[in-house]
């Protein structure tokens, strides 16, 4: 991490073995998921990562975790029929506490997904983020007007819930945030899942203590879709 922002991940590299874990002889690739989730544990920032039964142990993953300056507190796999289910508990290794910064969550994220590119490039045609860390990039975009919904609804007096769905890419997490609090909007907590090409994120989202009014949430709403829909041009076009 540096001060000006996230740190930029480099392009993955081919590797002969996988990490931990098998290949898969199949043809059909799995979805990868990665979920930040915020909600589920007061004390530490729960990581899970999914990719059909293909991950083994994820040791690289969680060393390079601890080189963001995290601590891996809990580790467990379950499985269903989705596939095999890697979580993880993180704190801060300087105050023990969960990560709370959307730019450190950000770096674990992209992070998570430049290893996976690497142990399992894959992976990389199913990920929006594999045209930037990967050696395949996805064979078709997403036309990202039709893939972004967004909604906000009450949960309870004092917070909504805000839920946004759209095309992945790096600094995502921080950009959402970004405009939400600039619009004075105040953030709880969250869940920021990474689902192959897409990005899907639900946040507790509150105004001075209280639930978003239906106008607030009409301004929210469209200065999302206004951010997350248009084209993106370079600075240095202007």
């Amino acid at each position: 991490m540096t001060s000006s922002g996230i740190t930029i991940i480099p392009r993955a590299t081919p590797v002969a073995d996988v990490e931990d874990g098998n290949q898969g002889d199949t043809d059909t690739i799995p979805t990868p998921i990665v979920i930040i989730d915020q909600d589920s544990d007061l004390d530490a920032t729960v990581v899970e990562i999914t990719f059909g039964d293909r991950l083994g142990a994820l040791l690289d993953t969680m060393n390079a975790l601890k080189n963001l300056g995290l601590n891996v507190v809990k580790a467990n796999v379950f499985l269903d029929s989705s596939g095999k289910h890697n979580k993880f508990c993180i704190t801060k290794a300087d105050t023990g506490r969960k990560v709370e910064d959307p730019e450190d969550l950000e770096a674990i994220r992209l992070t998570i997904i430049n290893n996976l590119i690497q142990y399992h490039p894959e992976s990389s045609s199913q990920l929006a983020l594999g045209a930037a860390f990967g050696l395949v990039p996805p064979k078709e975009e997403v036309d990202v007007d039709i893939a972004t919904h967004l909604t906000i609804s009450n949960d309870g007096p004092e917070r909504s819930l805000l839920y946004v769905e759209t095309v992945d890419r790096p600094g995502l997490l921080v950009d959402i945030v970004k405009i939400i609090t600039d619009i004075n909007i105040s953030v709880e907590s969250g869940e920021f899942d990474t689902e192959g090409l897409l990005a899907k994120a639900k946040f507790h989202v509150n105004y001075k203590g209280k639930a978003i009014i239906r106008p607030l949430q009409q301004v929210i709403s469209n200065s999302l879709r206004y951010f997350l829909t248009r084209p993106s041009t370079e600075e240095s076009s202007f």
